[in-house]
């Protein structure tokens, strides 16, 4: 477990939604978009089990996720407009020391495809990463089809940085994935930092 980091405030994107840490109040509206998006997300998420798709199986996640936060060992945020979550960007396995490193994955709601929210939304969380986290590095994924997801990254600084076979398994097969990172800073860690 690393260090504790106190949660970052809401970050303000385009079109009135903001960026802000999950919350256990969230599992309901959780649930929403994750039941209006279930297809559009098949190709690009794991399968979940039945409980996912529950309230309860929202809030045992959310417990999870809200704890990864506090414990600074993850950031997993929603991007909210008028109360309603509309996707998530998540930093996660968040490891310190000389590697300073985080995974991005993130998700929109179908019907905000294509407006910039996701790129900004991703804009703010390698901010977070850098300015909040103090991290190095970023690191993401996307399928080799899924040219809009790598379109965000581009746009966002991240350099494609090989490819991997079999990588996930997702929506019933082992698919390829393109691997891409962002070098946020040039700042040594702190001596003996954990």
């Amino acid at each position: 477990m690393v260090d504790a980091v106190p949660l970052p405030a809401p970050v303000p994107l385009p079109g009135g939604a903001t960026l802000r840490p999950l919350e256990l109040t969230d599992a309901a509206a959780l649930l929403d978009v994750q039941e209006r998006n279930r297809e559009h997300l098949r190709r690009a998420t794991p399968m979940q089990p039945d409980s996912f798709w529950t309230l309860d199986g929202q809030r045992d996640r959310l417990e999870t996720q809200v704890g990864r936060n506090l414990a600074g060992e993850a950031l997993g945020c929603a991007i909210v407009r008028d109360g309603r979550i509309l996707g998530c960007v998540t930093l996660s396995g968040i490891v310190r020391g000389p590697f300073r490193s985080t995974s991005l994955g993130y998700w929109i709601d179908a019907a905000e495809q294509g407006k910039g929210l996701t790129s900004a939304a991703v804009a703010a969380a390698c901010r977070l990463a850098d300015e909040h986290l103090g991290l190095h590095r970023i690191e993401a994924s996307t399928n080799v089809d899924n040219l809009a997801s790598q379109r965000v990254l581009a746009r966002n600084g991240f350099e494609r940085i090989g490819a991997a076979r079999d990588y996930l398994f997702l929506d019933g097969a082992w698919r390829d994935a393109l691997l891409f990172q962002r070098i946020l800073n040039d700042r040594q860690p702190a001596a003996g930092s954990a």
